[in-house]
């Protein structure tokens, strides 16, 4: 009977508790309160829209950017309401004009004052509402093709440098997320957001309305959502060049060495790479790792039942522990282990 009694009080608890959202930090507590800064933009040439945005408050993706293809973006902060961002972007689908949209919704809005909002439609018109109940330094700047808007800033040069190295890459070869990334991190360099000793996130979301650039409905191309890290503006560089697999993401070279030779006698060994030639230390090309050694490693795999290397499979040649544990079992079934581990045991020899 107690515990009867105990199992009604836990089902009335959690029937009057609060829902939780899927990933919703602690530090909001009641509501999203995003002091940040942030720039939204469209590129005219291709017709991306996008936001940038970072803060010193987890997850600001989450609440801060909107983005719609063919319509525009809206960035949405301070005491964040993110209504703003379907309603603002509702109404320039509709074919109302930003300033009108934003001017009507305020006026809605008993919490006007503590808000901050950037809205731009796809024609580059703009507007943008900085609350008295925002804590400073605080403001807004506009451009041509963006607007930038930020809050419990270290001052007003955040937000230039922002405008500044955006309107620098107008024009050039570049797509609308990597310049967005660029500028946000200017105003990250000079101080950003003022308060020190808290983990900080960013984020970048881009849509694109061009045929075949994006595998979505909405057109969205760029959903990079840096929920907590120390360094968040190099964090979502990172990932957008690893993601975009920007030369330079990562270190490109041809492996050479010992290990590959090694690699080519237990390949050798299983009839795999130039099955019946006796290999030498010494031949040429004997540690450089080759295309046929990287077919040969792609047969021994598929052999394996490992996958082959086609599109989003795993990468030619790839030689991981796994793949050298399948090779040394393969040796020992077939009889060849301890001959191969003769071979090589004068070349795994340290002599320094």
């Amino acid at each position: 009977m107690r515990r009867s009694r105990h199992v009604v009080a836990v089902v009335a608890l959690l029937a009057t508790a609060r829902p939780l959202a899927a990933q919703e930090p602690a530090a909001w507590r009641d509501g999203p309160v995003f002091h940040t800064f942030s720039i939204a933009a469209v590129d005219p040439r291709t017709g991306e829209v996008g936001v940038a945005v970072t803060t010193r408050v987890p997850c600001v993706g989450n609440g801060v950017p909107w983005v719609r293809k063919g319509v525009g973006a809206v960035a949405t902060q301070a005491s964040t309401r993110t209504e703003y961002g379907t309603e603002l972007l509702d109404a320039l689908a509709r074919g109302e004009a930003p300033d009108a949209a934003l001017t009507r919704l305020l006026a809605a809005d008993s919490g006007a004052q503590q808000r901050q909002i950037g809205v731009i439609a796809l024609d580059g018109r703009s507007a943008q509402h900085t609350g008295t109940g925002t804590n400073a330094w605080a403001g807004h700047r506009a451009g041509k093709y963006y607007v930038t808007q930020g809050n419990i800033l270290v001052g007003p040069q955040v937000i230039e440098a922002v405008a500044k190295h955006f309107e620098a890459t107008e024009g050039t070869p570049r797509h609308l997320a990597d310049r967005l990334v660029e500028a946000l991190n200017a105003g990250f360099e000079l101080g950003g957001d003022k308060r020190h000793g808290l983990r900080t996130s960013a984020a970048v979301v881009v849509a694109d309305p061009r045929p075949g650039m994006s595998r979505r409905t909405d057109g969205q191309t760029v959903h990079i959502n840096i929920c907590e890290h120390e360094q968040p503006l190099a964090e979502l560089r990172r990932v957008y060049d690893a993601v975009s697999q920007t030369l330079g993401y990562r270190t490109l070279q041809q492996y050479a060495g010992g290990d590959v030779f090694q690699l080519k006698v237990m390949l050798n060994a299983l009839g795999y790479y130039k099955p019946g030639e006796t290999l030498s230390p010494r031949m040429t090309d004997a540690n450089l790792y080759t295309a046929d050694v990287v077919a040969a490693v792609d047969s021994f795999r598929t052999s394996e039942g490992m996958g082959t290397p086609r599109i989003g499979g795993s990468p030619a040649g790839l030689v991981d522990p796994e793949t050298v544990q399948r090779l040394w079992a393969a040796l020992a079934k077939a009889g060849k282990d301890s001959a191969v581990r003769q071979q090589l045991l004068d070349i795994t020899m340290i002599r320094r």
